[in-house]
């Protein structure tokens, strides 16, 4: 019986074009003698992770000339970066671009190749080399929206490059949220913003979670800026229904408007999906503490700082 198979690229052609971003992980396990070369950055080929990080950002950009159905992609940035620890290296790969499909593989590409040229590199010196746990981290764009694996929440990672913008700030976060403040569900949102100032080492404030109300709002804001913090980020109620009142409490409060942070945070957003048009995130500056507004949903939260998080320490 003949055995036909109809190979094709999918067509793409109606879909919408938005942000797209991939991370993949994965993790070489090598001797201490080999680690010992790798920390100095020589072995007998030379920086070993300087070139695998090399040879992994040229794998990502020819990814559609490695596997035979992926769409050639024109990439805006793809990032290598590692985790040392005692006797094993994590790896990630980070792919971003403008598109119509997204940019798993070639970010899953980028990390094996990157593994691959630790692997080669490194062999001379001890051949005795494992690579476990390759997986595709997270991806974020197109009618998904972001995807997050599973056994990556709650895990000890450096998922982006280490920071330290905020280092001696003192920063506070609050979850402005009827059903959170109920305990109706959890504050992901919340944490989110946490994560990003243990990130860039911020001076640990207040943690707060808020219903809609003004009262509540208005006396946390004052009380934090009486306690002297510099950066008070909320997120939750800045969106258009009667409960969503934010941004009407901290403009009473404020001297200044920077009206820059909400659209920063809106033109990403909707890149991923036009409802981000709805939110009325913005930012304020209260006495001397910059309050800086957030959606409420944890996707939103994640895409409003990598819009306006570097800027950020230099508006403080």
């Amino acid at each position: 019986m003949e055995n036909k198979q109809n190979y094709r690229m999918i067509n793409i052609g109606e879909k919408k074009v938005t942000r797209r971003r991939a991370v993949a992980t994965g993790t070489i396990k090598v001797s201490k003698k080999t680690m010992e070369y790798i920390r100095k950055g020589q072995s007998p080929k030379g920086d070993i992770l300087s070139l695998a990080e090399v040879a992994g950002i040229m794998a990502a950009k020819n990814t559609s000339q490695i596997l035979p159905l992926c769409h050639p992609l024109l990439l805006d940035s793809v990032r290598i970066w590692f985790q040392i620890n005692e006797a094993d290296i994590i790896c990630f790969c980070e792919v971003e671009c403008e598109s119509k499909t997204g940019v798993e593989m070639e970010a899953l590409t980028g990390l094996n190749v990157t593994l691959l040229a630790i692997y080669d590199l490194a062999k001379a010196i001890d051949p005795v080399i494992e690579i476990k746990d390759v997986y595709l981290e997270l991806k974020e764009g197109g009618k998904s929206g972001r995807w997050q694996h599973p056994r990556t929440i709650g895990e000890k990672k450096e998922t982006s490059p280490k920071q330290d913008a905020l280092k001696g700030i003192r920063v506070s976060v609050g979850t402005l949220s009827d059903r959170a403040s109920s305990g109706a569900y959890e504050d992901v949102s919340g944490n989110i913003l946490i994560q990003f100032c243990l990130k860039n080492e911020a001076n640990k404030g207040t943690y707060k979670i808020l219903p809609d109300e003004e009262k509540d709002i208005k006396e946390f804001i004052i009380s934090e800026s009486e306690k002297g913090t510099d950066l008070l980020l909320l997120t939750g109620s800045t969106g258009i229904s009667s409960r969503d009142i934010a941004p009407e409490v901290v403009s009473k409060l404020a001297c200044k408007e920077i009206l820059g942070f909400g659209e920063a945070q809106r033109q990403l957003g909707a890149r991923f999906t036009s409802t981000a048009w709805l939110s009325r995130s913005s930012a304020y500056r209260v006495r001397q503490m910059l309050v800086v507004l957030f959606p409420g949903s944890p996707r939103a939260v994640q895409q409003g700082l990598n819009a306006v998080g570097d800027i950020i320490p230099h508006a403080i």
